[in-house]
């Protein structure tokens, strides 16, 4: 029995010992790659203070001569400054970072490993997937490879370097948990079908590389599930999917551009399933289409329940949005829908997410570019309050353009730059038109009285 015993224990040993070494040994990677990965640190300024000094840019002489005598001297502005990951992928200079890395800052500095440090500018940066482009006066630079777009599986080995809390190009390593994660924004937005690893990612690693063991890029490092503020073994990260397509659009444009079909979706339970006489949960289910959108011209009809888009099988509700999103506008997509327990085929021309779906603020359905909601005036509160035209102000978003202009719910705008507001329409143009970090004329009525501020989009 003893002779069994312990003969049973060495095999144990054994094939433990052999699959520990099997481990892989991530030392060669790091070395190889590190030399691309970057620390990015950040400085954003006062921007109460910079809204003072633009208004004060825009009066004439003799108001700016009188406010300046009425202010007292001001102390010096507080600066914000955070920090973030990146890493090179081109030799002249070009780097990948997350979009809240470097969002509203006023100086980006890039540090190497080998503490060289450059002053980087942004060539774009799109706050939907959450990433950006910078450029620095470089050559010659180490960079890093993308890895295929679907190559990545569940349960492969990963790694991660940045710089979490500050402590330098830190390595951490770990599997792949799941692919096509949907987690949508504050905001309901749901563009990127993320990569959920068990990595210890915490901030600062934000806009780092995630490797495989090749050493290409198969994710950059963006959200991270905490309860405390620090890793607990749930981290999500773009796919290169995702961080091609956008990389290539803010080379070439400077923003990026996403398709919009324009309905409203929920996911097919068992019962739906049974009731949509589907055969088994799968879909999106249809609840709402946008009058005049995309969906509404192409034949789509609420409870129609949508299955495949362009080719590609959609499980569940939230995979239509990454599909869509990523279909370039003006594309005709084949569109399969069950409808009365039939199957059928529609043709669909996709729409621009930005040029007429809802980010644009279209009739109220969302705060627009300057953080307001707005109503037209009608012909009675015009005539009370002895205007030509206007819009009233419902609703203004904190820390939006507009509340850092001071407008409130009830103001009458009137006129944005050199253009008379009269109607939604013609505000709806303007705001279309309104140049980025520029200073901008607002005049509006408040109780009767009128206005003048400068509001900036940032």
């Amino acid at each position: 029995m003893l002779k069994k015993l312990i003969f049973v224990t060495t095999i144990l040993f054994f094939s433990v010992s052999s699959a520990y070494g099997q481990l892989p040994d991530f030392a060669d990677l790091v070395e190889e790659v590190a030399p691309a990965v970057v620390k990015i640190n950040t400085v954003t300024k006062n921007r109460k203070q910079q809204t003072q000094q633009n208004m004060q840019g825009q009066l004439p002489e003799i108001f700016r001569e009188l406010l300046e005598q009425r202010n007292r001297p001001q102390p010096p502005a507080r600066q914000a400054r955070s920090m973030g990951s990146g890493f090179v992928i081109s030799e002249d200079g070009y780097l990948l970072t997350n979009h809240h890395v470097i969002d509203q800052a006023d100086e980006i500095q890039v540090l190497f490993s080998d503490r060289r440090e450059y002053s980087a500018k942004v060539i774009g940066s799109d706050r939907r997937s959450d990433l950006a482009l910078l450029k620095i006066e470089a050559k010659n630079l180490p960079t890093i490879k993308f890895a295929d777009a679907d190559s990545l599986r569940a349960g492969e080995w990963v790694l991660a370097i940045g710089s979490p809390f500050g402590l330098d190009y830190s390595v951490a390593a770990g599997i792949v948990s799941a692919i096509g994660r949907s987690i949508p924004t504050e905001k309901g937005e749901n563009y990127v079908p993320f990569i959920q690893t068990d990595v210890a990612i915490n901030p600062g690693n934000s806009g780092g590389p995630l490797f495989n063991l090749k050493g290409e890029v198969v994710g950059i490092n963006s959200q991270i599930y905490s309860r405390s503020g620090g890793s607990i073994g749930l981290s999500f990260s773009i796919p290169t999917s995702v961080a091609l397509s956008v990389v290539d659009q803010l080379k070439k444009n400077g923003k990026v551009q996403r398709g919009w079909l324009g309905v409203v979706m929920q996911d097919v339970n068992k019962a739906l399933a049974e009731s949509l006489e589907l055969g088994k949960p799968q879909g999106a289910l249809i609840n709402a289409v946008e009058p005049d959108g995309p969906a509404d011209r192409g034949g789509i009809n609420p409870g129609d329940v949508i299955v495949r888009f362009d080719g590609e099988d959609i499980v569940d509700s939230g995979d239509l949005p990454h599909v869509v999103g990523s279909t370039a506008p003006g594309t005709k997509a084949k569109v399969e829908i069950y409808r009365e327990g039939k199957r059928k085929t529609l043709n669909v021309v996709v729409g621009a997410l930005d040029k007429d779906g809802p980010a644009v603020a279209d009739k109220n359905n969302g705060n627009d570019r300057l953080g307001l909601m707005v109503e037209e005036l009608d012909d009675q509160e015009r005539r009370q309050l002895r205007l030509r035209g206007g819009i009233l102000v419902a609703d203004v978003a904190a820390n939006s353009a507009a509340a850092n202009a001071g407008l409130r719910e009830g103001d009458i705008i009137v006129q944005l730059g050199y253009s008379r507001i009269d109607d939604l329409d013609e505000y709806l143009q303007v705001i279309e038109e309104l140049p980025e970090s520029t200073p901008i004329a607002i005049r509006f009525y408040r109780q009767g009285r009128a206005i003048f501020r400068t509001i900036q989009i940032d």
